[in-house]
């Protein structure tokens, strides 16, 4: 019989121990300085709040962290250049032995706020581009912001700073993806990861007129392989699990191996810190498995999206909270899956957006509703009848 821990796609580790958090993401405040469409947050505000963590108790949980485990810290917000102490802690960070990477709109990225995230140790700073023009960016940030963006962009390149753009695709962008990744190339960026959109915060009130059609999902996905398999920068898809689905069938079609295995070649990797380390790319989603979100306030969430608070750090270590949460013991036993994901031989790599399935189902183990595959053998009824 297979199972998690035998199937030939699965992590092997002694059975009931966790993995160690490989990325965690940590809302460092609720404060930003632009008012996105498609923003998890609905709470945006004008400045650093009172209930974000002060530097004390934000260094005490990087410590805890690091005490323990030694994941990448990926610092968000919000925005995180609004609080004054951002920098401090990324340094902290590194002086306790994370690889830390600053999560930004890059509007508020100066020259000299540039070389100062170099000094503080940041490894990677990622950009938000959500368009290859300023009217499809601006749509979504606002007037102004694409300018501002690729200034700070440009910025941080003079600096030398490892540059990573995040776009979210939606069916208002999706096909400007070509000409953003061209972008990328011609500007030096070392990675381009698609966010796969995630009715969450503002992003609810978008869903119906923004998501992507499945089958748009599954051409563009196929359209990124292609990209990947040329290995010309890092590329990685994010809150589309179903990419590695199509990784697997489409390098099974061809009788090479999966992009992620040429990853070591790509351009980009900063000293010190492999592309595998940053790419992570060992299964589709990872929310309570190798990755969490810590939010401004100190709870812990499987993911940015995945509104089910397991824990708060101000109360309990963060180490107890990673093995012992009874949610994320769920999301990591893939019997646990329902629906069409419960039945599909993929399900060990991908997973299905446990995000997505959330808002569409209430229930965090149901299938991914925007997914094109049909398991073989399956249909609505046999999966009834397994339960």
């Amino acid at each position: 019989m297979t199972n998690a821990n035998t199937h030939p796609h699965a992590v092997q580790r002694p059975a009931g121990t966790p993995l160690p958090p490989r990325l965690i993401f940590w809302e460092t405040t609720a404060g930003c300085n632009l008012r996105c469409v498609h923003c998890r947050r609905l709470d945006v505000l004008d400045e650093v709040s009172e209930t974000d963590l002060s530097t004390a108790a934000a260094k005490e949980m990087i410590s805890d962290i690091a005490a323990n485990y030694k994941p990448i810290l990926v610092l968000s917000g919000g925005e995180p250049l609004f609080r004054p102490d951002i920098l401090e802690l990324a340094a902290h960070a590194r002086d306790n032995g994370l690889r830390v990477a600053l999560a930004t709109n890059g509007t508020l990225v100066t020259a000299e706020k540039a070389k100062a995230i170099k000094e503080a140790g940041v490894a990677r700073v990622s950009i938000s581009l959500d368009g290859a023009t300023p009217e499809t960016h601006n749509r979504f940030r606002g007037p102004g912001a694409f300018e501002k963006s690729l200034a700070g962009f440009d910025h941080l390149k003079r600096e030398g700073v490892s540059l990573q753009i995040n776009m979210t695709v939606t069916r208002y962008n999706a096909h400007e993806l070509p000409r953003l990744y061209e972008m990328c190339l011609a500007r030096g960026a070392d990675a381009l990861h698609l966010f796969m959109l995630v009715p969450v915060g503002c992003g609810v009130q978008i869903a119906e007129s923004d998501m992507l059609p499945s089958a748009d999902y599954e051409k563009w996905l196929n359209w990124f392989y292609e990209r990947d398999i040329e290995r010309k920068m890092e590329l990685k898809a994010t809150c589309a699990p179903h990419y590695f689905r199509i990784v697997r069938q489409r390098s099974k079609e061809i009788g090479g191996l999966p992009p992620s295995h040429h990853r070591q070649e790509a351009k980009g990797a900063p000293a010190g810190l492999p592309t595998q380390a940053l790419h992570q790319s060992t299964k589709g989603c990872l929310a309570g498995q190798g990755v969490c979100f810590i939010s401004h306030k100190g709870d812990v969430f499987p993911c940015g999206y995945l509104p089910i608070n397991v824990g708060n750090i101000r109360e309990t270590p963060f180490k107890t909270v990673w093995e012992t949460s009874p949610v994320f013991e769920g999301l990591r036993d893939p019997s646990k899956l329902e629906g069409k994901c419960g039945a599909c031989s993929f399900k060990f790599v991908c997973g299905g957006c446990r995000a997505r399935a959330y808002y569409a189902h209430g229930d965090e183990q149901a299938e991914e509703p925007h997914c094109v595959y049909v398991p073989e053998g399956y249909t609505a009824q046999s999966a009834c009848d397994a339960f």
